[in-house]
């Protein structure tokens, strides 16, 4: 029987993805783990792997297709001894309806296939929990799932953010842990939709023909408006700045710096101010547990490591990085792990689970010259710390004006959970470490 190839979730948010490349042909022969297409979510590329094996007997989407819905059919293998031809004439389910194929390929390429009873092999769709919830599991898992008459929700993923992997479900089969699966919940109401801005015959109206030139939205973009509208719709903001002063901070940096040692000629280390406010931010949320949480309606969700997740500006967007467990971290391990992180941020090669989740996150435009500014929070965080430049000011001490480094922060925080009083803690404790930088090193 055809076995069907469907456009896999490659994160827990994913809904639809971009199909940028494919590695095989019709006619190919291909086995498990071998990569066969790359796919563009909204802030990374990704390769693809078969979960089966087999000769690809239709591609029936076309790579640069646009917009392919999670679980929508996008090639056919035709199993062991099966003809080929047959196969690509079997498959049974439909492409994607709402793809958006590229203008070169031909009009039907992109057209849905007619419906017909789904092969036994074809992955099942992704499954939902009793509660609503989206089980989140590989095509593979879900098929063995479905051919085991088991429920997956029952079943403990082992893969990146719970995901449920074919060896997870072999186990449960094999220890007979596993319930029978139950029958689909009702579907949930849908959630309101966020409010539009102008339309866009609306904001043309108001500017001369010629004068201007249309730039469609990438995945990235749109996923940054989405999210960040969200926040703003649904997260009451609230905000605390102060000064810090970087002398101490400053001075030790360069203390550290000149100590490294060197391998191949290079030092190994080179730390920045960005990578002391990581550290130090992450040990003000150790010293602060009750601020290093996220919101949910039903519970506060309180983390156990501070997970800081750092701002990177790449070509048509920003994209977040997260240095997990970071209070536990030296500083030089933080920052050779952030110019990894930024470097492949901006070739868009991180894995999802590179950037996706974190407690709290960091934006830093110091570099750029901006004084200081506020950040939107960017949930799951409840926090997010806005930095200014550190420049030279004239200061009171001990009743006399001086010239110090001093650098401007600003706290986002999401009032529902970590409130102005808290809010105030957490900056407090981060300014300590911020101006007793010794105490980062202990």
């Amino acid at each position: 029987m055809p076995i069907n190839i469907t456009m896999p979730a490659l994160s827990p948010t994913m809904e639809e993805g971009n199909l940028a490349k494919w590695l095989v042909k019709e006619g190919d022969k291909v086995k498990s783990g071998d990569v066969i297409a790359e796919i563009e979510t909204d802030k990374a590329t990704m390769e693809v792997e078969a979960v089966d094996e087999g000769t690809v007997a239709k591609i029936v989407v076309p790579a640069g297709t646009e917009g392919v819905k999670v679980n929508a059919l996008i090639a056919v293998l035709a199993a062991e001894g099966e003809d080929v031809s047959v196969a690509a004439k079997g498959n049974g389910a439909a492409a994607a309806p709402a793809a958006k194929a590229p203008e070169q390929a031909p009009a039907a390429a992109a057209a849905p296939a007619p419906a017909a009873a789904p092969a036994p092999q074809a992955a099942a769709p992704a499954p939902v929990a009793t509660d609503g919830k989206r089980i989140f599991s590989s095509p593979l898992a879900r098929r063995l799932a479905k051919e085991a008459g088991i429920d997956l929700s029952a079943i403990a993923g082992s893969g990146p953010y719970g995901r449920v992997v074919k060896k997870d479900v072999e186990a449960a089969v094999a220890g007979g842990t596993a319930k029978p699966t139950a029958a689909p919940p009702a579907a949930a109401a849908p959630a309101p939709a966020l409010a539009k801005g102008m339309s866009e015959d609306a904001v043309l109206k108001l500017f001369e023909p010629g004068s201007y030139e249309l730039v469609p939205h990438d995945g990235m973009r749109k996923t940054i408006a989405k999210r960040l509208q969200e926040s703003k719709q649904t997260i009451p903001h609230f905000y605390v700045s102060l000064d810090c002063e970087l002398d101490a901070l400053l001075a030790l940096r360069a203390q550290l710096n000149a100590a490294a040692p060197e391998k191949d000629g290079k030092p190994v280390y080179k730390l920045s101010v960005n990578d002391m406010v990581i550290k130090a931010l992450a040990l003000a949320l150790r010293d602060v547990p009750d601020a290093n949480v996220s919101w949910t309606d039903s519970n506060m969700v309180k983390h156990k490591h501070a997970d800081v997740g750092v701002a990177v500006s790449i070509p048509g967007g920003l994209i977040t990085p997260i240095v997990r467990q970071a209070e536990l971290k030296s500083l030089s391990a933080i920052s050779n792990e952030m110019k990894d992180l930024g470097k492949r941020a901006k070739e868009r090669k991180l894995k999802p689970e590179e950037y996706q989740g974190g407690t709290t996150a960091v934006s830093n435009m110091g570099m750029m010259g901006v004084k200081n500014f506020a950040a939107v929070v960017n949930p799951p965080h409840a926090t997010i710390l806005a930095v200014g430049a550190g420049e030279e000011r004239v200061v009171v001490k001990n009743k006399e004006m001086v010239i110090a480094n001093m650098m401007t922060v600003t706290l986002s925080t999401d009032h529902r959970c970590v409130d102005g009083a808290l809010g105030a803690e957490l900056l407090a404790a981060f300014k300590r470490y911020i101006e007793n930088p010794m105490g980062m090193l202990v």
